[in-house]
């Protein structure tokens, strides 16, 4: 903030509206990037749960059919378990009457426990290939998985056919696989399945570049002997002769613990297991298998070495555990930030001789990793819920609005309706100024059409740029003795009405702003209601001057559908919750008796407004009472005004927060007006962009057509109220036009400006009331363009 200066070149101290709009500007900035922030966070929180389903990144495209030339025979016809030491391909066969149990695509919260119970109770181990988004969102069963003995290798992070995939989407989806592990079991591992693979005389030329550059990594790639097809539900007797193998050869055999319902697999397993137990085999994992090979050869030289009587070299592959082999050739994981095998991988199990303890980096890594989708989980299902509740709740006040204000408007619009004796006598208007040298001498312009009579009290708030003189000026050049002008200190909008109240001549005051216009019969209209005695306050119908911009036709729409509809709906209800600064009527005794305009919040017609019913009032809305308003001509400055005005709203309802327990009428505005204004006016609009951020997930990643249809009936119901809206207004519906846009740019600020207030009102903050800038480009109701 800039310290003015006289026009003798002196400094001169800041007044005290421009240091409270310094504090203002001081106190706007991190509040708006806090609320950036959240709208950030739950934009990743999506992509993050949606990259967990596969919605987000997701490649559905699987290669079949494809040549296998470029592989290796001796691996196309060699045994299930494929590594490459020195480059160079390597098979291993299962031993005979040896089963390998291998389970793929888990875990799953519903079958992989049981299968777990059921290897647990015939004392079977087994290796599971996990797809790592599943690893990330139930931690907690491989963990038990692992504590329990069996085996884990890697089924990728989301479940893709490796063979389309880049380099670098490969990496990233066994890194991630490895950070899930080590977040969830304190391990990684060095087994690999690829999704969609089965034996190895299916290795095509698209997919061996993959396991070998995975084998130099470290990797050993798992394929299977015997698949038991239990994916495809074909019953249980025949899931187990699907897994039997042959005569008493060796197999590693494929179960699926999830992707899909598994009750058969479930039923199957242990008729399977007591099954090959009977015919003499034993069960192993994947380095159980190795290790199997490994003592044979050891034997067998051995004996070769007795018999030859000299030392031969082992020839037999050696097992992962023991020379501590692991992806990226180093001590490191497939994540290449560094888990040590070393003593630690010789203490484990020989059947889990593939797990490594995840240290450093991957073990902090993996356990945000986990910390993060945990909080996605229970995140987007909350989120889910509260966006079904917003939508109803926005279905409803559409509904609400237009049931209410159709009655409102039948009601009011009577040839026989009357609010009693026509009112005559003379009114008080009151004109707050505060550097309104624009604007002012159109607002007195347009009151010396009044056909009602009036006298005028403009208030000159301390203005420091003539608004004084100018108005006095107009006064005299529009022959308006009527006219008084009185200069204060600068105190505020509140202490210029009050002021105003105070020196009033009649019972009856009229508020307006500086900036705004009457038309000829505006204030013989808004005076009508107080023919009924019970009527304390009026509200007018407030219109958009300059709407011949993009940002005023936005204003305009939102006025005419928003403001005015909701008033015809809070109207007969009778729990008006705000009349509107820029026209509004009172009774002056209502207004002393409530104690005045109060500076207790930035609303002060909210405020006095929900005072006036607490005292017993009514406040009722006279929609033929129209008065022309400048509306902010810029984003700045709209997003100040309504940053004021939903901030100001929160304070006066927390102020007047008792009503909700008092009885009478001021305990009716607080059980049916004060619910209805935070539903519909700050829970509604906070969470509402749920439904935007929703919807462009859904393009993006979901179902583009399904979402777009969505969005354009919800938009077909909101330009069908708007419609109704204009028509009972007598607008024109070209502004309707703006509609779309203004859904896809007006309405995503005006649910940040809320957020932002919700945000200053839960860390305490207090900003004044502040001055926008005008341009006196709205003048007589005349001249403006329908």
């Amino acid at each position: 903030m800039t310290t003015p200066t006289s026009a003798r070149g002196r400094r001169r101290a800041p007044t005290r509206i421009e240091r409270a709009a310094g504090r203002a500007a001081a106190l706007q900035k991190p509040r708006v990037i806090l609320a950036l922030l959240l709208l950030l966070a739950l934009t990743c929180v999506m992509l993050l749960d949606g990259y967990l389903r596969a919605e987000v990144g997701g490649d559905q495209r699987v290669r079949t059919g494809a040549s296998s030339s470029k592989v290796p025979d001796k691996v196309l016809d060699g045994g299930p378990i494929l590594t490459f030491r020195g480059g160079q391909a390597t098979t291993v066969s299962v031993p005979s009457k040896t089963i390998a149990l291998t389970f793929d695509d888990g875990p799953n919260p519903t079958y992989t426990p049981q299968v777990l119970k059921i290897l647990k109770q015939y004392d079977v181990p087994a290796t599971f290939f996990l797809v790592g988004s599943m690893v990330s969102r139930y931690p907690g069963i491989v963990k038990t998985m692992v504590r329990q003995g069996n085996e884990v290798g890697i089924h990728t992070f989301t479940h893709v056919d490796l063979s389309y995939q880049s380099d670098a989407r490969i990496n990233r989806e066994m890194q991630q696989t490895q950070l899930a592990l080590a977040g969830a079991a304190g391990i990684t591992t060095t087994l690999f399945r690829a999704p969609y693979s089965s034996e190895t005389d299916a290795i095509d030329n698209y997919s061996w570049p993959v396991y070998k550059k995975l084998g130099d990594e470290g990797y050993t790639s798992v394929f299977v002997d015997t698949d038991s097809d239990d994916w495809k539900k074909p019953g249980v007797s025949k899931i187990v002769k699907w897994a039997t193998p042959s005569g008493t050869k060796g197999a590693a055999v494929l179960f699926h613990d999830a992707g899909g319902e598994r009750s058969q697999t479930i039923k199957a397993l242990p008729q399977y297991i007591e099954k090959m137990k009977a015919k003499g085999y034993t069960f192993t994992t994947v380095s159980g298998v190795i290790e199997k090979r490994n003592a044979a050869s050891r034997q067998a030289a051995a004996a070769s070495s007795a018999t030859n009587g000299q030392s031969q070299t082992t020839t037999g592959l050696t097992e992962a555990g023991v020379t501590g082999i692991v992806p990226n050739g180093g001590t490191g994981t497939g994540t290449g930030t560094g888990t040590g095998a070393g003593a630690g991988g010789a203490a484990v199990s020989r059947l889990q001789a593939a797990h490594r303890t995840a240290t450093g980096m991957t073990l902090y890594e993996g356990k945000a990793l986990i910390v993060a989708v945990a909080i996605a989980e229970w995140a987007l299902p909350v989120l889910s819920s509260l966006l079904f509740v917003v939508g109803v709740a926005v279905m409803g006040r559409f509904g609400m609005m237009l049931l209410i204000a159709r009655r409102h408007y039948r009601q009011r619009n009577k040839r026989r309706f009357s609010w009693g004796p026509t009112v005559t006598r003379p009114v008080s208007v009151i004109v707050p100024a505060y550097n309104e040298k624009e604007c002012i001498a159109n607002t007195l312009e347009s009151l010396a059409q009044s056909t009602h009579p009036i006298e005028v009290i403009v208030v000159d708030d301390g203005s420091t740029d003539g608004t004084s003189e100018i108005a006095r000026a107009a006064a005299d050049k529009l022959g308006m003795p009527n006219v008084r002008v009185i200069r204060q200190e600068n105190a505020g909008k509140p202490a210029a009405l009050n002021n105003g109240v105070r020196n009033a001549s009649y019972d009856i005051v009229v508020m307006m702003d500086g900036d705004t216009v009457f038309e000829p019969d505006t204030v013989r209209h808004l005076v009508q209601p107080f023919a009924d005695p019970e009527v304390g306050a009026v509200a007018g119908n407030a219109k958009v001057g300059n709407r011949n911009t993009v940002i005023g036709a936005w204003q305009h729409i939102e006025y005419v559908m928003g403001f005015n509809l909701d008033r015809r709906m809070y109207d007969l209800l009778r729990c008006m919750p705000t009349i509107p600064g820029a026209i509004g009527a009172f009774r002056r005794e209502a207004v002393l008796g409530v104690g005045g305009m109060s500076e207790d919040t930035l609303a002060e017609d909210t405020d006095i407004t929900i005072a006036m019913h607490r005292a017993g009032w009514r406040v009722v809305y006279q929609e033929h009472a129209k008065a022309w308003t400048e509306a902010p001509g810029s984003l700045k400055q709209l997003w100040s005004q309504r940053y004021r005005w939903s901030y100001g709203t929160m304070q006066a309802l927390w102020k007047h927060r008792k009503s909700l327990t008092d009885k009478g009428a001021s305990g009716r505005f607080g059980r049916v007006g004060m619910p209805l204004v935070v539903l519909f006016q700050i829970v509604t609009p906070v969470f509402a962009p749920l439904i935007d951020v929703f919807t462009v997930y859904s393009m993006i990643f979901v179902d583009f057509e399904a979402a777009l249809l969505a969005w354009l009936a919800v938009l077909g119901i909101q330009l069908a109220c708007a419609a109704y809206a204009f028509r009972l207004d007598k607008e024109r519906y070209r502004y309707l036009a703006m509609m779309p846009l203004q859904q896809l740019a007006y309405r995503q600020m005006m649910y940040l400006v809320l957020i932002h207030s919700c945000i200053t009102a839960l860390t305490g903050g207090r900003l004044r009331w502040q001055k926008l800038k005008r341009t006196g480009e709205v003048g007589t109701p005349a001249g403006v363009s329908g």
